[in-house]
């Protein structure tokens, strides 16, 4: 974006020069700068708190949605999915909307986008429908993310924007945190339709907020919009989503596997060469020339899988083969949430401190040790040692992801910082919807093939089928627990495969997920320090 965009506001009348609104703009983000920058940060963050709330807050509904819709989990998995899809398939476009329509804008109308949409979804009667308006609330949070965090650092003066981008961290790692146990409360006491009614209030709430605290961000109406390269970034993520999620069912191999995921890979690589030769791109892709930040977006990749990893898997496992409720087990998630929480400010004042390579690689490590400890997850562990590894994973992402965002937007100058957010924003958004994809391939794979493996050992002269019987009649899942009682042996054999099956496929999952980590912690290694001339010293990150 801009640095000094076009100022259009209330008092501007047609007469005055481009130069002198750009100068007024300047002024009064400075005045506002001076005069104390949390009100306006809070107002934008409450939307992207909503948005990155509602990406989790869906996860501890998943069996629910399953038997008011009558679906598989397959199926219902597109709930989650089409929402993160919609996120990252907008993003492209917050840059282009923001410097034509002005930031504060688009932000007002995204969020207004967002609560409607939340609305809709509470009010859906079908699977299908509830699909439909989670895209429609996809759109409005896609938006709401890129804007919230350019806004932060125009509002923010250099010298703290450590400490605000920790401040904003908050709404990254604890909404994913926090939505597990806030769904679970709601689907288990009151109505699965109050996670979506919910954000209504909080909506409109943000929408005066915004409206009366915002400095008016101008735009610039004269950039022509990238039409194909929104059209094929569109296509070249939604058909690699689509592939990734279906391949398992249609079989890697086959034609429609190989026919989708080609043409996903075509999409993309068009959508590459027109971006570098476009003279107005969507996403300018060039901000990848400063190495720094190319190193920091693989690092997002892999803290946000890690997060996605846990948040989506470890509810599901808790409820399909433990037992729990949706409230138990969003209570099980909450020390995470709140060691996360707590973790986020410390995190981007040790960023303002000591740089970003100490906490990124220290907190990836600690990712990565964690994640290990859920191969040892089984039906009986119990919630209270699922709670502190989750906490532990929690510290760890929290060291790691502020650190690691700031560094890479640190090296890029103020007038590219809109271009580098929405590229950052991308990256997020398309990392939870295609990991999740792919993690979610990987453990449907395992599943079925150890389901295959167990099936074909257990007989009724299996020497330990007595056994297996008895132990798992101790943990059976609810859904079968009517069955047992009328002594239906051969469901609770079938429940002991599904069960055993699940937790290798999720050991499967985690041990990819912690692998990934200390990669990360390894390329962490590689950012760099030095100290910037001017302000406070404050340590950045070096592109050489």
């Amino acid at each position: 974006m801009r640095a000094g965009p076009w100022y259009t506001g209330p008092w501007y009348n047609g007469s005055h020069s481009r130069e002198a609104c750009a100068s007024a703009t300047a002024e009064a983000v400075g005045t506002r700068q001076g005069a104390g920058w949390g009100l306006p940060v809070f107002a934008v963050i409450i939307g992207s708190f909503m948005s990155i709330l509602d990406s989790t807050i869906v996860n501890v509904a998943i069996p629910t949605l399953q038997s008011t819709f009558g679906a598989s989990t397959d199926q219902v998995q597109w709930v989650v999915t089409i929402f993160l899809l919609a996120l990252g398939i907008v993003v492209p476009v917050s840059g282009w909307l923001a410097d034509r329509y002005g930031m504060t804008r688009v932000y007002i109308a995204s969020l207004i986008i967002f609560t409607a949409g939340s609305a809709l979804c509470g009010l859906s009667t079908s699977l299908t429908e509830l699909i439909f308006f989670r895209l429609l609330q996809g759109v409005g949070g896609g938006l709401l993310a890129p804007i919230t965090m350019a806004m932060v650092y125009r509002l923010v003066p250099r010298e703290r924007i450590g400490t605000a981008m920790g401040i904003y961290g908050l709404t990254i790692a604890f909404g994913p945190a926090l939505g597990p146990t806030l769904g679970g409360y709601l689907v288990q006491y009151v109505d699965w339709r109050l996670i979506f009614y919910i954000n209504v209030p909080v909506g409109i709430l943000g929408v005066v907020l915004a409206t009366a605290v915002l400095p008016p961000f101008a735009g610039d109406s004269r950039k022509p919009f990238d039409v194909w390269g929104f059209v094929t970034s569109a296509l070249g993520l939604g058909l690699l989503l689509y592939g990734l999620t279906e391949g398992q069912t249609w079989g890697w191999t086959s034609e429609a596997s190989v026919l989708v995921l080609m043409g996903a890979a075509w999409m993309l690589a068009l959508y590459v060469a027109i971006e570098l030769t476009a003279p107005h791109p969507l996403l300018d892709l060039r901000i990848f020339r400063y190495r720094v930040f190319s190193l920091s977006s693989v690092l997002v990749v892999v803290t946000v899988v890690a997060l996605y990893a846990g948040s989506f898997y470890v509810p599901l496992y808790m409820q399909e083969v433990q037992g729990y409720g949706a409230f138990a087990t969003g209570l099980t998630l909450m020390p995470g949430a709140l060691v996360m929480g707590a973790t986020m400010p410390f995190s981007g004042r040790l960023y303002d401190a000591v740089g970003a390579r100490v906490p990124a690689v220290i907190g990836m490590l600690v990712v990565g040790g964690a994640t290990l400890l859920f191969l040892s997850m089984t039906a009986y562990t119990t919630n209270t040692t699922i709670a502190l590894w989750m906490a532990l994973r929690s510290l760890g992402l929290a060291m790691a992801m502020m650190p690691v965002m700031t560094a890479g937007l640190s090296v890029i100058p103020t007038a590219e910082i809109g271009r580098a957010s929405a590229i950052n924003n991308l990256i997020q958004r398309t990392a939870g919807s295609l990991g999740l994809a792919v993690l979610t391939s990987v453990y449907s794979t395992d599943y079925a093939q150890q389901a295959a493996n167990l099936a074909n050992h257990v007989t009724l002269t299996s020497p330990g089928l007595a056994t297996l019987m008895q132990q798992t009649a101790a943990v059976v899942s609810r859904a079968v627990q009517p069955f047992v009682a009328k002594d239906s042996g051969l469901l609770v054999i079938a429940q002991a495969i599904s069960d055993r099956a699940f937790t290798a496929a999720m050991h499967d999952v985690f041990g990819y997920a912690a692998i990934s980590a200390v990669i990360g912690a390894g390329l962490a290694i590689f950012l760099r320090e030095q100290r910037h001339g001017g302000g406070r010293g404050r340590p950045g990150v070096s592109v050489e």
